[in-house]
């Protein structure tokens, strides 16, 4: 004979169960007992029973309909995965990228499988030109500034999680700030991002077609591999989500990742030489270099995107401060070491040879040449397929990243929205994002086939240089003003940190706008 049993306050209703009366109580199973199981009074203020001291809960977990019914999972389902805001979502519950008020305790506890967005930004801004300026300053100068590559990692982990805490602790958006600090941040802002992605655009495509014209000699030329890798690019974020192109980039990451450290424990490292490369130290002529690696490894304007992918993976309070403060450090600590590894690729293969390579990203076709005389062509390729890997990835990052950006941009131009909480996904997919992502694709092209204009190139140099203080400097600012609340504005280490960026960037402002062709 089956009882039904009814959940308090839902007489009749979904809560409904039934259960076999009679039946002995087995060990672990909340379904099955052997007697009714207690009611909780219905009386306002009524005493619950209380057995050996303790009361006697009444509550059952319902059942996988009911949970589904309601629009989410059992709080404590170990197979739930959270979900926007903190949801632990199951079939049935609020799709990812979908923002809901309904907010689990904290988030889980198993953090490393959430890791994501840190990597996504820290894979968009590792390019090609990173890898050629690393592999330089280690060919010219051998392990002496790898502590300047190291540093560099570290001022980028304060930067993004400073963008990633303000996102968190205020509920809006990097630029929703920036708003608030004139309508000149408004005017060069829009300048820039448009100036910026008609340059970057051509740089990126052409990165990304360099070496499948060496893997592919027979096949099309620069021009057609860059524009194919450009609407590739497209083609991938205009019809995903953040949390496919999170995925695709992460395959990315991990294959540049692989490539770039066999390759610096195939050449085998110097490890005496690796520790005392980590006390500063700057040897003749070095300057520009050693301002090049701690300015310019592990992105620029794509750090403003981070808090966007945040927000994108559904981390909308500050519940999930702490998980936002590991993918940060996950992610440049993985970062770091593929940098020390590209280090020492440069000074073993390089510097010890005496052998010179091109500065620009043609540079490592040369590396390519110098494996396959010392390796065969087998590493030679592998090392190729690591630099599409590299090249590639930023420009499926910068696509979606800077479109978000861009998005947010213009529709927060609209007074009405000035202030309005951040929501997940709500820009993706969106008219100004679409927008942005043709501008990125298909006007650069035309750069493949003709000499950039000097008046674009020192533009584009100008603009460039300003911003990376301009983000520091306003993220000092902001996470200092009332804006932000008390318990997650700026402690010494944060302000020390955004300060001693904000003085080196300018530095490099100056530097690369005297180094323009004027």
């Amino acid at each position: 004979m089956l009882t039904p049993w009814r959940r308090p306050g839902l007489p009749g209703g979904r809560g409904d169960l039934a259960r076999p009366t009679g039946t002995p109580r087995r060990a672990g199973n909340w379904l099955l007992s052997s007697t009714p199981p207690r009611r909780t009074p219905a009386r306002p203020g009524a005493a619950r029973p209380r057995r050996g001291g303790r009361t006697v809960g009444t509550r059952r977990r319902p059942t996988r309909r009911t949970q589904r019914a309601r629009g989410g999972a059992w709080w404590s389902d170990p197979g739930a995965s959270p979900g926007p805001g903190g949801l632990n979502v199951r079939l049935g519950g609020h799709p990812p990228g979908v923002a809901t008020t309904r907010e689990s305790p904290q988030p889980p506890t198993r953090r490393w499988r959430l890791v994501g967005p840190g990597l996504v930004v820290a894979a968009t801004g590792v390019g090609a030109g990173d890898l050629v300026a690393t592999t330089v300053a280690g060919s010219r100068y051998g392990y002496t500034l790898l502590w300047a590559a190291v540093v560099g990692c570290l001022i980028k982990v304060a930067l993004a999680e400073a963008t990633g805490r303000w996102h968190l602790a205020t509920g809006r958006t990097i630029f929703d700030g920036w708003r608030t600090l004139g309508r000149w941040t408004t005017w060069y802002f829009g300048i820039y991002i448009v100036v910026w992605g008609f340059v970057y655009g051509a740089t990126a495509m052409s990165a990304s077609g360099l070496p499948l014209v060496s893997l592919f000699p027979e096949g099309p030329s620069l021009r057609v591999w860059g524009m194919l890798s450009g609407v590739a690019g497209l083609l991938c974020v205009w019809f995903n989500r953040y949390a496919v192109v999170e995925k695709i980039m992460m395959v990315f990451a991990g294959l540049m990742f692989v490539v770039v450290v066999s390759l610096a424990i195939r050449v085998g490292p110097d490890v005496a030489a690796l520790g005392a490369g980590l006390w500063p130290t700057l040897p003749d002529g070095s300057v520009v270099y050693t301002l090049g690696l701690i300015g310019g490894v592990g992105g620029t304007i794509t750090l403003a995107a981070y808090g966007y992918w945040v927000t994108a993976k559904g981390w909308t309070t500050p519940r999930w401060m702490p998980m936002m403060r590991l993918d940060n450090r996950v992610a440049y600590a993985t970062t770091a070491i593929f940098v020390v590894a590209m280090l020492v690729v440069g000074a073993e293969l390089l510097h010890s040879a005496e052998i010179a390579v091109a500065s620009g990203d043609r540079g490592l076709l040369d590396l390519g040449e110098v494996l396959e005389s010392r390796f065969g062509s087998t590493t030679a390729d592998f090392f190729l397929i690591g630099f599409f890997a590299a090249s590639f990835s930023s420009v499926i990052g910068v696509w979606h990243g800077v479109s978000l950006l861009f998005a947010d941009f213009l529709v927060r131009t609209r007074p009405a929205l000035a202030g309005r909480a951040a929501v997940a996904g709500e820009r993706e997919g969106s008219l100004p994002f679409r927008a942005y992502l043709l501008w990125l694709t298909f006007p650069p092209m035309a750069l493949l086939f003709l000499d950039q204009p000097i008046g674009l190139v020192i533009a584009y140099g100008v603009l460039g240089s300003f911003f990376m203080p301009f983000l520091a400097l306003t993220l000092l600012y902001l996470l200092n003003s009332g804006q932000t609340p008390l318990s997650w504005r700026n402690g010494r280490l944060s302000n020390a940190a955004l300060a001693a960026s904000g003085v080196l960037f300018v530095i490099l402002c100056v530097q690369q706008i005297r180094d323009l062709p004027w």
